[in-house]
């Protein structure tokens, strides 16, 4: 859906891009609440393509700093970036190829493998990411170390936690049940 969504020329792509970004920018600076978490979402699903992947990455970046600041471990560090992004690929129990795509490198990286869309698929179903209370446990801790951390990580966090629900141009509403409990 996203490589659908950019139309026109290069010029066009810029100011969609430019618009998309002071859009999430202007939700950001007012912080997250209830009542503009909706429209945050629909702007995120909306993303076109240059826009979501500079967002994903730079967040993304912040993150394993922020990280790397509060552990030595560069490995514990990745492996918790991963339980984020893995759990917000499980939060509605379906796995999507766009899903798959952008969490194709952490499942590569775990599994030491070259893991496929069938693959993922199975391990999505073996390890119970396609029962949402099979991973209640990772969740809880998810939920508990936001409320230790920065506003700011947590910010970034509960971001790229949306990006990826939105990778595949809909944030379901079970995914949106899952962030707010982030949120609150």
């Amino acid at each position: 859906r996203r490589a659908s969504s950019l139309a026109g020329s290069r010029g066009d792509d810029r100011r969609i891009s430019e618009r998309s970004l002071r859009q999430v920018i202007t939700f950001l600076s007012v912080g997250w609440s209830m009542s503009n978490f909706d429209d945050l979402c629909s702007v995120l699903e909306n993303l076109d393509p240059r826009t979501y992947r500079d967002l994903m990455m730079k967040k993304t970046q912040d993150i394993l700093v922020a990280f790397g600041a509060m552990s030595e471990d560069t490995e514990d560090c990745i492996a918790l970036y991963c339980d984020f992004l893995l759990c917000a690929v499980a939060a509605d129990g379906v796995l999507t190829e766009e899903e798959f795509l952008l969490a194709k490198p952490v499942l590569d990286r775990m599994l030491d493998a070259d893991i496929s869309f069938q693959d993922a698929l199975e391990y999505f179903g073996d390890y119970g990411l396609d029962q949402p209370e099979g991973y209640k446990d990772t969740m809880d801790g998810i939920v508990d170390m936001l409320g230790a951390v920065s506003p700011t990580l947590k910010d970034d966090i509960i971001l790229v936690c949306m990006l990826v629900c939105a990778v595949d141009g809909v944030i379901s509403e079970d995914e949106k049940s899952w962030i707010r409990q982030l949120i609150e």
